[in-house]
């Protein structure tokens, strides 16, 4: 038996979720908590995860690699076992020590789970760097990680690092993935320095790491400064993972004659990425590596992977809901796709009222429908992502009900979750049989959710991280309060059966001339799902009403051009196209319309150009940094403020 032992992560075969308990004052809910599912891991480390699994289900699969012909290719875990010994001895070998860093700055590939895994069999911390961060960036989180080791995917990062090596005394090596191309590549060659060590090197370093010691420090997205490292220990991760794939079950567990897949694209330098990666490993459930996410490469991917569920942000259900409408359009058809949607959504929005008792669910007649449209419309939704896709996790944004209920009604259940870095992933996510679409869902279990006096949402938990690091003092400065609530610093709150809704981050409230704070989130949420909108900003601090910034997203313009025949139109024709702005208006009406609020957007400016993490508009993780759009974009907020009433 592999020591330390771990217990295994099970899952009920299938269970009602435990509605929360709440606490009401003043007649609302205030704050809403789920007993845990799974008890705490209390010995052991996540270095133990591959051990267990190559010693209970040595024949399981683990992982699958996609290699350079597309085609994949699974590993056992006795394998994957096999390969974490052998590049951990080789990590020790290269004289790194327990408890130093490791840094890994790629996309999603199979390395990259390879990599962590062995480093915290070798005693390390992994320190994740997202691949599209700068120099500045960067430098930055080497140096005030300590990291004395640095893996990086091609010859675009290890430029970004050797550029900035001098500034980081601490790094003694730098690897690169693509480097060498010989069999085994760069692990390979790491690996072949620990030949001569003995496994129970790896076995000792495993020993000493315990559920409350650090496994990995991950940065913050940096919107208003610079980021700041999240500690989070293996006991955050044990219980972020364990209790998601306790309540997850039909996502987990192999209920069907198809055995349960995902393909990750999520950036593993994102909390929400790692932990769909660990979830799995820890799972069993076979984990694929897409590090493309171009639209070509990614629904090749997907078709050569076929996965039967998908942890993704609302963007790409978007992208795949507007495709599917241009291409019928584009055949004569996109009235019939309007009617299979409108369908699609009166049948989830019966599926789910069903599930809260409030309904039979759907009748003969919508089922009739239903069934006529699978052929025409649903199964090439699903063929887009794969085909075997079932169970689609969100977050990073709220999908908005529209495309939740109609995924629901295609066939593909659809999860809402919310959460930040400093709560490891997810604190809350709707729970099967019990969907409400258009909220995040209820805490995940062993989580309690509290709503703050003036609206902020406080999380309490197993997976809150130990607090952020402070590089001066070396030491870990806690974030929590003294009863271990940690505030999001986002706006929210609960209905009467304790679902939270998120309105918007705290720091990001608008407050206008007249007085009226105004939260912006789910304005711009709901004008990004447009097809031709790529990226929207509301304004109006100190100013009599909102406007709005609006990017133009490339394949939707591209089709509307085809559509509406307007020939090649530069991207200065296109913000003052007249077609185009009435388009745009009637995406803003019916964004104001969607979010019911007393304030609206009343004027937009549509950019030339979009925000970008290169122009230093967006974060690494694809964030808006308002403050820099503000100064950047001055001239043509106060331009919208002088234009008369209405005029964009």
């Amino acid at each position: 038996m592999p020591q330390p032992n771990i217990p295994t992560a099970t899952a009920p075969a299938g269970h009602t979720a435990v509605p929360p308990r709440l606490r009401v004052e003043n007649g609302r809910v205030v704050r809403a908590s789920v007993p845990p599912l799974v008890p705490p891991v209390e010995q052991g480390s996540l270095a133990d995860v591959p051990f267990v699994n190559a010693y209970e289900a040595p024949d399981d699969i683990a992982l699958s690699r996609r290699h350079r012909d597309g085609t994949w290719h699974d590993v056992s875990c006795a394998r994957f076992a096999a390969e974490v010994t052998a590049v951990a001895k080789g990590l020790i070998a290269h004289g790194l020590r327990p408890g130093d860093r490791l840094a890994i700055m790629s996309r999603p590939r199979y390395e990259w789970t390879l990599l962590d895994f062995a480093a915290w069999a070798a005693g390390l911390i992994t320190v994740p760097i997202y691949p599209t961060s700068s120099p500045q960036q960067t430098s930055w989180i080497l140096r005030d990680s300590g990291a004395r080791a640095c893996v990086v995917e091609g010859g675009e990062e290890a430029r970004a690092v050797t550029a900035v090596r001098h500034e980081l005394p601490a790094l003694d090596h730098l690897w690169q993935l693509t480097a060498i191309s010989a069999e085994g590549g760069v692990l390979g060659a790491i690996s072949a320095a620990g030949r001569d060590l003995s496994d129970a090197v790896v076995s000792e370093r495993r020993a000493l790491l315990a559920p409350w010691l650090a496994a990995t420090i991950v940065y913050t997205s940096g919107t208003t400064g610079r980021p700041k490292g999240c500690v989070i220990t293996h006991g955050n991760l044990f219980a972020e993972v364990d209790n998601a794939i306790a309540l997850l079950y039909p996502i987990f567990r192999k209920l069907t004659d198809e055995p349960p897949a995902t393909l990750l694209f999520l950036p593993l330098a994102h909390v929400l990425g790692r932990m769909v990666a660990i979830g799995c490993v820890r799972a069993r459930v076979r984990l694929g590596h897409a590090p493309s996410t171009r639209t070509e490469d990614l629904l090749a991917d997907l078709a050569g992977f076929r996965p039967t569920f998908l942890f993704a942000i609302p963007y790409l259900l978007e992208k795949v809901f507007n495709s599917g409408r241009a291409r019928a359009e584009k055949v004569g058809r996109g009235g019939a796709f309007d009617r299979a949607a409108r369908i699609a959504r009166r049948y989830g929005a019966a599926a789910e009222a069903q599930q809260h008792g409030m309904a039979q669910g759907p009748g003969m007649g919508l089922r009739a429908a239903r069934s006529l449209y699978d052929p025409l419309v649903y199964r090439r939704i699903r063929a887009a992502l794969g085909g075997r896709v079932r169970h689609v996790v969100c977050g990073g944004s709220p999908l908005g009900r529209r495309l939740g209920s109609f995924f629901e009604g295609a066939g593909i259940s659809i999860y809402e979750g919310y959460g930040l870095t400093e709560t490891t992933a997810a604190a809350t996510v709707t729970p099967p049989n019990a969907q409400r679409l258009g909220t995040v869902g209820w805490p995940v279990p062993g989580t309690e959710v509290r709503i703050a006096r003036d609206g902020e949402v406080l999380v309490r938990g197993g997976q809150v991280f130990g607090g952020y690091w402070d590089a001066e003092r070396r030491e870990v400065v806690p974030a929590t309060d003294a009863d271990g609530w940690f505030a999001t610093g986002d706006l929210g709150s609960f209905d009467d059966e304790g679902y939270l809704t998120i309105t918007g981050r705290k720091k990001d409230l608008i407050i206008t001339a007249t007085g009226e704070a105004v939260a912006p989130g789910p304005l711009e949420d709901a004008l990004r799902a447009h097809p031709l909108v790529s990226q929207c900003l509301v304004v109006g601090d100190d100013r009599p009403h909102l406007a709005a910034l609006i990017t133009l997203d490339q394949d939707g313009v591209a089709h509307w051009q085809q559509v509406m025949e307007r020939g090649h139109l530069t991207a200065g024709e296109l913000t003052r196209d007249p077609e185009l702005l009435r388009h745009l208006r009637r995406a803003v009406d019916d964004a104001n319309a969607e979010c019911a609020g007393s304030a609206v957007i009343r004027d937009f400016v549509v950019l030339p150009r979009d925000f970008t993490i290169a122009s230093g508009h967006l974060t690494p993780s694809l964030k808006l940094r308002r403050t820099a759009i503000l100064r950047d974009y001055a001239h043509e907020i106060d331009h919208l403020y002088r234009a008369p009433d209405g005029a964009v």
